[in-house]
């Protein structure tokens, strides 16, 4: 029996013996799928609960967060909701700030609150090309610590009506602990079963009592966790036996390098350490008004290997390497050091029976850019020396939301009153590149990531004022509706107006059906308007040009405008049997001038290389004379001898329609003196079509290349196929006396990806198509209180440590390479996993926790 079965079978076996006693009494226990939780998102009325909502929602409750290995909200929510899919890889900085999305659509199109206040998004804005999560610029979940959470409500629906931009795929919103008493102190450790990857967390939670009339609740977290390596030795020095090829004199100090003949540590988790500290708090300030708030600080301290660079990289003029920083070669790494920091404070009451909330919330994040173990060849080759610091240069955004909110309840004799709700919001945000040291961007820059320059350095703002309507009644017995509207104004965009339907009909308590009708925006992040960088590989170069800046009007592109949706779903809630509920809902969204990063657009090409890797003279080819005057345009100089050149830029570059399914079933059941099990199964089908894609400016295009389309088929692959079509989730939650057993196993589908050699996965004759077949992670928690306040628990995500495929290597005739092969992917480690695969690339990880409460 292989591992992908073995994991099916044991699920399969305890859900068979659940089922054998479904009409046993349910004793109350915290499965994560709280159905009977009153909710407050996608509703303006009060009391409602998860069960009776009129849209899409699913509650994951504070047990379920924490019965995970790894302490990340990230991940949890992936654990346990089937259309939350978390990203498990990043390349250079978007590594250091892993992302997540709902429905298969664009982090950006999820919004995040915090109790139903909007969370700032992160300034370090992911630029990989080819992957799902390009363009990220939201809020990072991994700063919001998990013991300060109380549970988590998803509306699964599109909410731009009631809550503005972002919100095109649906809504995250994390409720905060509020007891005024007790607490928590949770370590975990744990590590990958190769060794690798060794972490450790800590939690504390404190509730205290203001008096008697309020509350303030505390959580100071810290989580560290080391690198891990996939993939073996480096194909420019090595043959695919991993023995060493490279003759040239100026490279034999690689048999010194660190892990010899594995030097290249470009595949493997980044190192972390971050400390998070979070407080909320509520007052009673008498004649039924309110005070509350809540602040965050957290500081993250991150680094990720970068490509192997090789002894002569950095030489002299002569060809003297005496004086060379790295005899043996390097590693460069790309580090940030970030700051995150929020706060909300806010006053609510009733006035002449009108409920009102009156508040404001501003949140930084800023983050420090650093290049290490690197060198600059121009100033190496202008001073005779170079640092192997460098300070890169500043990435900062803030937001800065002030609402007000109105809402009453108005009796018309229907079968429920008509919750009437308005208010207003107004909010501005900020994003600013800071210029680095002066040596980390003289002529082409520090090795793998340049400094950015003065021209590169910049602080852009925008405003924009709204203001929304929401109706909602039950005209008669059983029937639900809710409609919306909201008006925008743009600094920079103009106007906009939404509006949402939501019906639910009730035939009885067994059955019901609800529907929605919507239409959305999200405006372009700022980063995503204003973000330049260089991304520098030992044999290429590209630069991401800004779209909203002068280079991009050279290169033929216009300025970013806003995503425009329309957003359908009609489901189905079923009650069949005491205990039990079903789900299913169907959904189709429709994005207009959705914001995707463009495939790699060349400026050159080299066609033949000499052996020390550089572009044999007269072979470098000029394929678009656009490319080369935009990089012109921004200033930078790129390096000599590179196999290619070219830009990446974001646009508005196509139309998408998904269409998707969401499925979810609970039940609870009670073996007698064989304990309480909660049963959770959860899954969801979503398929993304590009339905238009703009044609790329004749500035760019070259037909004789074949350099006629704006993406490239590994950038649609990063929409339609490079994220699971399909994902299950089936869980069991066991408890018997001091014993607790958490059993998930979650079925991700296949995906799949076109790479090639030149790196953009559409290079004629030489494009392969790579693939992650459908497979099951099983993951276990087993956890035994020793005393009322002392609980131990071991587990493991991943138990029976599942693999993705690796990149096949193909034939080469290119001098960098003395093997004759080199990945298919035009990358250099032999063995490297494919990047894009669901569920991570470092196999199996166990762990240990001990949680005491007081």
């Amino acid at each position: 029996m292989n591992r992908y079965m073995a994991g099916a079978s044991l699920l399969a076996l305890i859900a068979s013996a659940g089922a054998a006693q479904a009409a046993a009494d349910a004793a109350a226990a915290d499965s994560g799928a709280t159905v009977s939780e009153v909710i407050v998102t996608g509703t303006r009325q009060t009391g409602v609960k998860a069960v009776d909502s009129a849209a899409p929602i699913q509650v994951v409750g504070g047990e379920a967060l924490r019965n995970v290995g790894q302490p990340d909200l990230i991940q949890t929510l992936s654990q346990n909701l089937p259309s939350f899919n978390a990203q498990s890889y990043g390349a250079d900085t978007a590594a250091l700030t892993l992302s997540a999305a709902l429905r298969g659509l664009s982090p950006n199109d999820t919004l995040v609150l915090i109790d139903g206040k909007r969370r700032h998004g992160t300034s370090n804005l992911a630029v990989d090309n080819g992957s799902p999560y390009t363009g990220n610029a939201s809020a990072d979940l991994s700063f919001i610590p998990v013991g300060a959470i109380d549970h988590v409500e998803v509306l699964q629906d599109g909410a731009a009506a009631q809550y503005g931009s972002d919100a095109i795929a649906g809504v995250v919103n994390i409720i905060l602990k509020k007891a005024d008493h007790g607490g928590s102190l949770e370590v975990n450790a744990g590590q990958y079963y190769e060794g690798d990857g060794k972490s450790i967390s800590w939690t504390l939670n404190k509730g205290f009592s203001l008096w008697g009339k309020g509350f303030l609740n505390v959580t100071l977290e810290q989580d560290y966790h080391d690198h891990s390596k996939q993939g073996s030795c480096d194909l420019r020095f090595s043959s695919p036996s991993c023995a060493l090829l490279d003759a040239n004199p100026a490279d034999a100090g690689i048999v010194h390098a660190p892990g010899y003949p594995n030097v290249n540590y470009i595949y493997g988790d980044p190192m972390y350490n971050t400390y998070k500290l979070f407080a909320n708090m509520g007052y009673d300030l008498g004649d039924g008004v309110q005070f509350y708030a809540n602040g965050s600080y957290s500081h993250r301290d991150s680094q990720g290997y970068e490509n192997y660079r090789k002894p002569s990289k950095i030489i002299d003029a002569a060809g003297d390497i005496s004086s060379e920083p790295f005899p043996n070669g390097f590693d460069p790494r790309e580090a940030i050091r970030e700051q995150d920091y929020a706060f909300t404070v806010g006053l609510k009451g009733t006035a002449l029976e009108w409920n009102w909330d009156l508040s404001t919330t501003y949140g930084v994040d800023r983050d420090s850019v650093y290049t290490l173990n690197s060198a600059n060849l121009d100033l190496f080759l202008a001073t005779g020396a170079t640092p192997t610091q460098f300070h890169d240069g500043i990435f900062e955004s803030s937001e800065w939301t002030s609402n007000l909110d109105i809402s009453r309840d108005f009796s018309l004799g229907l079968a429920s009153p008509l919750n009437v709700a308005f208010g207003g919001e107004a909010r501005r945000n900020t994003f600013l590149i800071g210029s680095g040291d002066p040596a980390s961007y003289f002529g082409a820059g520090a090795q793998s990531y340049p400094g950015f320059s003065p021209a590169d350095a910049g602080s852009h703002s925008r405003t924009n004022y709204s203001a929304y309507v929401d109706f909602a009644v039950d005209p008669v017995t059983g029937l639900h509706v809710d409609l919306a509207g909201r008006y925008e104004d743009y600094s920079d965009f103009g106007q906009t107006e939404v509006g949402k339907v939501t019906v639910r009909y009730d035939f009885n308590p067994a059955i019901a059906i609800r529907g929605t009708v919507s239409n959305g925006f999200r405006a372009p992040t700022l980063a995503e308007e204003y973000y330049t960088s260089v991304n520098v590989s030992p044999s290429f170069a590209l630069v991401q040009l800004p779209p909203d800046g002068d280079a991009a009007s050279v290169a033929g592109f216009n300025k970013l405008k806003p995503e425009l949706s329309n957003n359908y779903s009609v489901g189905v809630v079923l009650h069949p049997v005491d205990r039990l509920q079903v789900t299913v809902d169907l959904y189709q969204i429709n994005i207009h001038n959705r914001i995707i990063n463009s495939g790699t657009l060349l400026g050159t090409l080299c066609s033949s290389q000499l052996p020390n890797g550089s572009c044999a003279p007269g072979d470098l080819t000029v394929v678009s004379p656009g490319v080369n005057a935009a990089i012109a345009a921004t200033g930078q100089k790129l390096d000599s001898g590179l196999s290619y050149t070219g830009i990446n830029i974001f646009s508005n570059a196509a139309n998408t329609r998904t269409r998707g399914v969401e499925a979810t079933a609970t039940y609870a059941s009670d073996f007698g003196d064989f304990g309480h099990v909660n049963w959770s199964a959860g899954f969801n089908y979503n398929q993304t079509d590009i339905t238009r894609l703009a044609p790329l400016p004749l500035q760019v295009t070259n037909v004789g290349f074949g350099q006629t389309a704006l993406l490239t088929a590994n950038a649609i692959a990063g929409l339609t196929t490079a994220a699971p079509r399909a994902k299950v989730v089936l869980a069991a939650y066991w408890t018997l006396g001091r014993w607790a057993v958490n059993l998930r196993d979650t079925i991700y589908g296949v995906t799949s990806e076109p790479t090639s050699p030149d790196g953009t996965g559409s290079e004629p004759g030489q494009t392969v198509l790579l693939h992650s077949p459908t497979t099951s992670i099983t993951d276990l928690d087993i956890s035994y209180k020793l005393t009322s306040y002392l609980r131990l628990a071991v587990g493991a995500n991943n138990l029976f440590d599942q693999r993705p495929p690796t990149v096949p290597l193909v034939a080469t005739t290119s001098s960098s390479y003395p093997s004759g092969f080199r990945p298919a992917d035009g990358n250099n480690v032999n063995g490297e996993p494919i990047q894009f695969s669901p569920y991570g690339i470092n196999g199996g990880y166990y762990y240990v926790k001990a949680t005491v409460n007081f």
